[in-house]
């Protein structure tokens, strides 16, 4: 079987996780390809447990599955044991997990410099979860980062460190009038870590190169989602990594040519967290509604989530950019109650109607959603699981998404549980 990206279509807690998870047994390695421990999966498990996902990917839990820890991805190690101890607390074994040598490491000076850098800049800010991993990406560009394989050479590790710090300490002390940060501590902190980190530490891109050889699925998944990416997304409002399925090659070692599918998700509204241009946001009581009964909280940050309608000009952007083959559509149960359920079809952007993403930062700062009004339902739709079940309205509702956003919908969720949805369309065969 070929590679499969699984990614945001949106900005971000979309439901990514539970899709790996309807997914199952079916695949055998779920690979985490960007970003640090500032995003999250939220996955509920048949028995009703529930489990908060920030590093690990989300195929942890499920038996026979290995997760793996990408390249591309930048690792808090105090923050990955924690969630490693936490799992086997609750009886989840993490054995078979195996972490990418090449993958940037978040330092002391990285979480350090992302807080104070992130208050200094006032009603500028970006809106960073503070944990350092834009600061970790800075480092990885500029050539100075430290990484996993680092942990296991204390020689390299404080020879890079100090390197590092020589820089970093200057700026907290004399620029932000923060302490220095200590190598030695440091040092010792992190070649603990590194310990217990050893047995999980692999050539992966060797290891998924070796699975796909012999005919095992894999499946790339991605955090955060297609508006929050570097490149693609809305600068610089975004993360520091490339969540878009570009982003799946180069933070697995995975090529182009061994990946035929892309799925897509996409809540049945829109959310995002923290800055930055939102179109079809709402300050009333549907986003009231849709912000309580969709609980719309951060896995991660515990921030609450803005809400609004949904955006089919961002969903064909999504589609377009990442090749999008199956959309996955949340969270449809959270719209029910509502008398109405617009879609925006297109932008009003200075006295223009446009349907595709202004290319400029400006105008999509000054874009108006135009919308489309459908009618809404008022039914508990979260025992169907054909098309055929739905209200007539909810039905005409994700054919309406599907049209408006140029990729099937296969997959429909009804539900937080791994069971509560439609299918449409199986995502493996």
């Amino acid at each position: 079987m070929p590679a499969i990206v699984l990614l945001g279509a949106q900005w971000g807690d979309e439901g990514k996780g539970k899709v790996t998870d309807l997914l199952g047994e079916r695949v055998q390695y779920v690979v985490r390809y960007q970003g640090g421990n500032n995003a999250g999966h939220t996955v509920v498990l048949p028995d009703g447990r529930k489990f908060a996902l920030h590093l690990l990917p989300s195929g942890v839990l499920t038996p026979g599955c290995i997760p793996v820890i990408g390249n591309g991805v930048v690792v808090d190690p105090k923050v990955l044991l924690a969630e490693i101890d936490g799992l086997a607390a609750r009886g989840v074994s993490t054995d078979n997990l195996m972490i990418s040598a090449d993958a940037h490491l978040i330092m002391p000076h990285h979480r350090a410099l992302d807080r104070v850098v992130e208050r200094y800049l006032g009603s500028a800010r970006i809106g960073t979860t503070g944990r350092g991993i834009g600061p970790a990406y800075g480092d990885k560009v500029a050539r100075v980062g430290i990484r996993v394989q680092d942990l296991l050479d204390p020689g390299i590790l404080r020879q890079k460190l100090e390197l590092a710090l020589r820089e970093k300490n200057q700026t907290l002390v004399k620029v932000y009038n923060r302490k220095a940060i200590d190598v030695a501590a440091v040092v010792e902190e992190y070649l603990a870590y590194g310990e217990r980190l050893a047995p999980y530490i692999k050539d992966t891109r060797l290891e998924l190169a070796r699975a796909l050889d012999r005919g095992e699925t894999v499946l790339l998944e991605g955090a955060q989602a297609t508006l929050l990416d570097v490149d693609h997304g809305t600068y610089p409002f975004v993360t520091s990594s490339n969540p878009t399925a570009g982003g799946a090659c180069v933070g697995s070692g995975v090529p182009p040519t061994r990946i035929n599918q892309v799925i897509g998700v996409a809540k049945a509204y829109t959310t995002r967290v923290g800055a930055g241009p939102f179109p079809t946001e709402l300050f009333d009581e549907n986003g009231a509604h849709i912000s309580k009964v969709g609980a719309e909280f951060g896995t991660t940050t515990g921030r609450a989530r803005r809400c609004g309608w949904f955006d089919a000009v961002v969903a064909r952007y999504a589609v377009r950019v990442n090749g999008i083959t199956d959309l996955v559509v949340t969270k449809l149960d959270v719209l029910s109650g509502l008398e109405r359920v617009p879609i925006c079809v297109g932008y009003e952007v200075d006295g223009t109607v446009v349907d595709e993403m202004p290319m400029t930062q400006t105008a999509f700062h000054h874009a108006k959603p135009v919308y489309e009004d459908l009618p809404g339902w008022w039914e508990d739709i979260s025992k169907c699981r054909t098309l055929d079940e739905l209200p007539d309205n909810a039905r005409r509702y994700v054919e309406r998404i599907e049209e408006v956003s140029g990729a099937r919908v296969s997959v429909v969720g009804v539900g937080p549980g791994r069971d509560e949805n439609v299918i449409l369309h199986p995502l493996l065969p």
